[in-house]
């Protein structure tokens, strides 16, 4: 069999299938990775299957129930290193071998601690063949929030923005809908439906009551909201509620109020009065949360930028213009230098309707 290199041709093209098949976990499989199995018997599929819900089975299991006998000296790729710890669920290395298969593929090592290695350590322990790192950057781009969650102990954190050409949000009287057109505006719906949680910040919760949730599809779940308030001015009728409020320090009463509300209230300290936003991606990660979705002011942005804390900036830019007293996308410090400027690459360019859609990674 032709290789391209120390995998054939034929483990890429089963591992790209198995890749194709995580995918369809994009907006269910929260807080657990998206993983996709294919096992391959005499060079034909005899099984296939991908992880949907946390909590039901993994992608191994579903492949090996449809392979069943066939499965029996099978070569199985998936898209990560099959689990070696019982959880919600049984380690799918032990089923693997329970089921006789002969070589294990896995695109990535399970960034988990508790398996870390350990699956295919059992794996070849116990006589299969198991290789790892077939097609690992694809891997890891589908997985980006559970890796970071596992390995930084904070969620991979996405910031989407819609702007005009000349970097506006609204007008000066507060007027944005809408800058993006329609086709944009459903996009965003993709974006929050992979997200564990949607954040924003108390300025967009008073000046817009939005409710920051999934609305065109039925995901079976709805994302955690967070609010970012540090004097807890959330009203207690916000269209946002309920959802987790970090403040900076909590009056008694207004907490009871909001609490009375279905909101929970978490005082998290920061610099001048500020909520410490590194403590809050801290404390949704220790509550499974792999990506988190911003939507929110130029403040906020700002703060988020400043920091150091943004993965993934989304920005939706509008073929229009409106002026210099329009409001801006970022608030911060004076810069006297471009050399001190927050610098991005293009990761994707693409045109969503009569919007452009630019994807941008940090340098």
């Amino acid at each position: 069999m032709p290789r391209i290199d120390r995998f054939s041709i034929a483990d890429h093209a089963h591992m790209a299938r198995a890749l194709q098949l995580a995918a369809r976990g994009r907006h269910t499989t929260s807080p657990n990775p998206r993983v996709g199995c294919v096992i391959v018997k005499d060079g034909h599929v005899v099984g296939e299957g991908w992880h949907a819900r946390a909590g039901t089975p993994h992608a191994e299991v579903h492949a090996l129930k449809a392979a069943g006998d066939a499965a029996r000296g099978a070569t199985v790729y998936v898209t990560l290193e099959p689990c070696s710890h019982h959880g919600r669920t049984p380690p799918c290395a032990e089923a693997l071998i329970n089921a006789g298969v002969g070589r294990v593929v896995a695109a990535m090592t399970d960034p988990n601690p508790l398996v870390a290695g350990g699956g295919i350590s059992m794996l070849t322990l116990a006589g299969v063949e198991a290789e790892v790192g077939l097609m690992q950057a694809e891997a890891r781009a589908l997985n980006p929030g559970f890796v970071s969650r596992m390995t930084r102990q904070r969620p991979w954190v996405r910031l989407k923005t819609a702007s005009t050409l000349d970097g506006k949000t609204a007008l000066a009287n507060g007027s944005s809908q809408w800058i993006t057109g329609e086709a944009a505006r459903a996009d965003v719906q993709h974006l929050r439906a992979r997200a564990c949680a949607i954040l924003t910040g108390s300025g967009t919760v008073l000046a817009d009551d939005p409710r920051m949730n999934v609305r065109d599809f039925d995901i079976g779940r709805q994302p955690l909201r967070v609010v970012v308030d540090s004097a807890l001015r959330t009203p207690v009728d916000a269209a946002i509620l309920p959802a987790l409020i970090a403040c900076h320090h909590a009056d008694p009463t207004a907490r009871a109020a909001l609490e009375r509300s279905g909101a929970e209230v978490v005082e998290l300290p920061g610099a001048d009065g500020r909520v410490d936003l590194l403590a809050l991606l801290t404390l949704l990660a220790q509550r499974g949360v792999n990506e988190l979705h911003i939507e929110a002011g130029a403040a906020l942005n700002g703060a988020l930028l400043a920091a150091g804390l943004v993965d993934e900036w989304v920005a939706y830019v509008a073929p229009m213009a409106v002026g210099d007293d329009a409001r801006g996308l970022l608030a911060q410090a004076p810069l006297t230098s471009l050399a001190d400027a927050a610098r991005f690459r293009l990761a994707d360019v693409r045109q969503i309707g009569e919007d452009v859609r630019l994807t941008l990674l940090p340098k």
